[in-house]
């Protein structure tokens, strides 16, 4: 379950980054950037915690 969150977080950067130099789909792409660096700080807090 813990990697999920990386695999997650790599996917949503790789979309980002072919939403925004690929297509133009305007601001709202900036999101799955920050939903990607929300999954990687919940993962890092999680694994210190453990």
């Amino acid at each position: 379950m813990s990697s999920l969150l990386y695999i997650v977080a790599v996917v949503l950067i790789i979309l980002w980054l072919l939403g925004y130099f690929a297509f133009n789909v305007g601001g709202l792409i900036h999101v799955l950037l920050v939903i990607a660096v929300i999954a990687i700080i919940i993962r890092l807090i999680q694994g210190r915690g453990v």
